[in-house]
């Protein structure tokens, strides 16, 4: 079973585009186990957006799994203790996890998520 590192800005993709992130990762994956990493719980806890209440409930239904580093360092983080993807429309950090090596999950078109199978700089 795959397992799926969700970042701040995939936890307030439901809301914000309305995208239903368990059936869209298993129309993707299959089976995934989806995990959390802690630092973005108290990201979304200071955060001021309108939905990041009901981001942090979501993130609370997932694994949450602390890590040793914090905000886009412990995406990654979790990513390589897990062998995992990230889901990211994060810029910055897609550059990161391209150069990491690691697989990453993408919101393509709409709410049609994609795997970005680029790797490397």
């Amino acid at each position: 079973m795959q397992t799926v590192v969700l970042d701040t800005n995939a936890l307030l993709m439901p809301f914000e585009i309305r995208i239903n992130l368990d059936l869209a990762l298993r129309d993707l994956l299959g089976e995934a186990r989806v995990v959390v990493p802690g630092p973005m719980v108290g990201e979304l806890k200071h955060l001021d957006h309108r939905f990041a209440g009901a981001a942090l409930a979501l993130a609370r239904k997932y694994e949450i799994i602390h890590t040793a580093a914090s905000g886009d360092g412990a995406v990654i983080e979790l990513a390589l203790k897990t062998g995992g993807y990230v889901l990211t429309n994060d810029k910055e950090l897609r550059r990161r996890l391209r150069k990491e090596g690691i697989p990453i999950i993408f919101l393509r078109s709409g709410t049609h998520l994609a795997i970005d199978t680029y790797l490397g700089e």
